[in-house]
């Protein structure tokens, strides 16, 4: 595929309204311009279905690696998805009703010959919350359920704990609940929609504080250097939106050993760009709709993450 010019579709939020100096959508970008390839852009409402082929209003899309004008769009127009070759599904969470559609919409395009990355049935069945329970052995101590009772009991045995919605992103809605329960209930009631919304609580890893490590696996192989977002004093958040900084790290052996754990089901799902979240020994998110963090190690490492996935 690498000897010809492929077309290269992204499916993305307004590119005028990133940020510039580390959206890890633009190093993909280059990466596939740096190769000669042409790219079309596509937001989520450009999707549609006509007589069961799926269409797109793309625009023609140049990338330029200048933060005062970093692309240039044509005119939009509707053609099928089948005309491109790969699609990278960039769309951040949350992974909403709009979210699905356009993955069920991409799909169709699958189905004609596209490669979407990541595949559309790993996306549709891979929470990036719940997909990290089905490994146990990586976690720590968690329950996610809407009851109260339920939640209240696993505060009571842990003491130390984090709340958090299953559909969040960038820190959004986590909460450090402390032994002496302050606002417990408050938090269980806003978090499940009053018992109506399943949620997450983890026992609390204290490593926090040393950062939230973000591991990319480009075709479940590891790119040597992880990304620590240390939390802001007196947050318990990493999350570089959430104010976190970014610190690049070499892997740890128990990271090797977690990483080895996931591979064989990343691999088996087709899942080619993933990235783990660790704190301490645990992972906490194995996130697969968006995954980010590229440029910040290309910077501090030299790397071409973009280049590895192209």
């Amino acid at each position: 595929m690498s000897e010809r010019m492929l077309k290269v579709g992204v499916v993305m939020d307004s590119i005028a309204d990133i940020a510039y100096k580390k959206d890890t959508s633009m190093a993909m970008l280059w990466a596939a311009r740096d190769r000669g390839w042409a790219l079309h852009y596509l937001e989520q409402g450009d999707l549609f279905l006509r007589d069961g082929r799926a269409f797109g209003r793309m625009r023609e899309l140049e990338v330029h690696r200048d933060s005062t004008h970093w692309f240039d769009l044509g005119d939009p127009t509707a053609r099928p998805l089948a005309e491109l070759d790969v699609i990278l599904m960039r769309k951040d969470p949350p992974v909403d009703a709009h979210f699905l559609n356009a993955v069920y919409l991409l799909g169709f395009a699958e189905r004609e010959g596209v490669l979407v990355v990541n595949p559309t049935q790993a996306l549709l069945e891979c929470n990036e919350k719940l997909f990290a329970q089905q490994f146990p052995q990586c976690c720590t101590p968690t329950v996610v359920s809407c009851s109260e009772p339920v939640l209240r009991a696993f505060h009571a045995e842990h003491g130390d704990v984090i709340f958090k919605p299953l559909d969040g992103m960038g820190g959004t809605g986590i909460f450090h609940v402390q032994p002496d329960g302050r606002n417990l209930g408050a938090i269980i009631e806003m978090l499940t929609e009053r018992g109506a919304r399943q949620i997450m609580t983890q026992r609390y890893i204290p490593e926090i504080s040393a950062g939230d490590t973000r591991i990319l696996l480009v075709e479940g192989e590891p790119v040597p250097f992880g990304l620590a977002r240390v939390p802001m004093a007196g947050e318990t958040r990493g999350n570089l939106a959430a104010g976190g900084t970014g610190v690049s790290r070499e892997l740890t052996d128990r990271d090797r050993w977690l990483i080895g754990q996931v591979q064989p089901m990343i691999r088996d799902k087709g899942l080619m760009f993933v990235g783990l979240d660790v704190i301490g020994d645990f992972i906490t998110e194995i996130n697969v709709t968006s995954p980010t963090c590229v440029r910040e190690i290309d910077d501090q490492r030299g790397t071409d993450i973009g280049g590895l996935l192209m």
